[in-house]
This record gives C-alpha cells, sequence and structure tokens, in this order.
C-alpha cells in the first residue's frame, strides 16, 4: 500500500468512526487537541486501523508515541513495511 492509499484510508478511519470533517484531517492535526479524541476514543482507533489494515499494534509501544495524523500515517506506513519484510 502506498503512502497516499495509507493517508485516504487512515482519514477514512477518522471520518467513519469519529464524524470528523475531511479537511480538518491534515497530518499536523493532534490528535486529542485539534481532532478531540479522548483516552477511550484512542482504543476505538488502534481497533479499527487494526481491522482496516489488517496489523496488530494493541502491544507495540511504539503507539504510545503517536501525537499527530501524520504520526498515524508513519506508523501504519513502518508496520505495514515490517510486516512485509
Amino acid at each position: 500500500m502506498t503512502r497516499d492509499e495509507i493517508i485516504a484510508t487512515t482519514n477514512q478511519v477518522f471520518a467513519d468512526a469519529f464524524e470528523i470533517e475531511p479537511d480538518r484531517l491534515v497530518p499536523q492535526a493532534h490528535i486529542f487537541r485539534d481532532l478531540g479524541l479522548d483516552s477511550l476514543d484512542t482504543v476505538d482507533l488502534v481497533v479499527a486501523i487494526q481491522k482496516k489494515f489488517a496489523v496488530q499494534i494493541r502491544d507495540d509501544e511504539r503507539v504510545r508515541a503517536i501525537r499527530t495524523l501524520g504520526d498515524v500515517y508513519t506508523f501504519i506506513e513502518t508496520i505495514q513495511r515490517e510486516q512485509n519484510a
């Protein structure tokens, strides 16, 4: 999956699961401050991403470093690359 496909798919997850307007889904958007997610939403986000991308991230410590939507894109790209290696 290309980075553009990862971005489009991730943005669709945010739009569908959290009803966030597409124009707010920019790489620099902070997940908590700008997009309004809370700690419970992050659990739903992890589940949605795991399903959408067929990846396992629940026990990955790197997920704790995610702050922005751009971080999510990069994280998914890294996970997919590792799984395909």
